[in-house]
């Protein structure tokens, strides 16, 4: 067996060449996570805003089911999405099971309750700033959320940061509906998984390396933009 030092040359210089495998697995995870992250965000922010903006009866039970949502173990949603979309299930008959789109739903129902709860924290401390004003100016439940939204923007693109490092990262979930299917469903996690137990650690490493890039990336822009939230509440 190569030394660490070896596989780690390799990785690096996998990752240099331009290998198109590894190009094709990297796409593919980019482009299912970001499509469950926008779908998220599309379903998270005006919940977590209504939610967080205004007292209604059932809000509490609510916001319990987001928090707890939040920590949902990846593979009973990829255990429930395969239920649905399996040939005996309800969605059976769409064809969706070792697809993309299945790894885009199995995302969705994992990343929707954090963005949401997220937004929902976010919204109700600017609003308990803003409340009076709104009052006092009479401004309508779909104009307050709008307002509460566009302030909060930099926070909220905080917050789909956080989405989108915990979907990129997720494994147990896409790989039950996904399969792990070559040229057709292999993201980098499960990809990961698989060339590690093969002993192909090369394109293994190559990938965890991808993988931490991308982290830091998010991580430094998630940084970045709560810099410029503070600057601009400050201003």
């Amino acid at each position: 067996m190569q030394s660490f030092g070896a596989i780690f040359a390799d990785s690096v210089a996998l990752i240099l060449s331009g290998d198109p495998a590894l190009l094709e697995i990297i796409g593919l995870s980019l482009r299912v996570t970001l499509s469950a992250v926008l779908i998220s965000c599309l379903i998270g922010f005006p919940l977590g805003a209504l939610i967080g903006a205004f007292r209604f009866p059932g809000r509490g039970v609510i916001s319990v089911l987001l928090n707890t949502l939040m920590g949902l173990p990846p593979v009973v949603v990829g255990l429930l999405v395969y239920l649905m979309l399996s040939a005996a299930g309800p969605l059976g008959p769409l064809g969706l099971l070792y697809t993309p789109t299945a790894m885009v739903i199995a995302q969705v129902i994992l990343v929707t309750p954090i963005i949401a709860a997220l937004t929902r924290q976010v919204v109700e401390d600017l609003h308990g700033e803003y409340a009076e004003h709104f009052s006092s100016l009479g401004v309508g439940p779909l104009r307050r959320v709008s307002a509460l939204l566009w302030d909060a923007r930099y926070s909220l693109l905080t917050v789909s940061l956080a989405g989108f490092g915990r979907a990129v990262a997720e494994v147990g979930a896409v790989i039950i509906v996904g399969g792990n299917i070559n040229h057709v469903t292999r993201v980098m996690t499960t990809t990961i998984a698989l060339e590690t137990s093969k002993g192909n650690l090369h394109l293994a490493l190559a990938l965890g390396v991808v993988l931490l890039a991308i982290a830091v990336l998010v991580n430094g822009a998630a940084m970045s933009l709560r810099a410029s939230a503070a600057r601009s509440a400050y201003a």
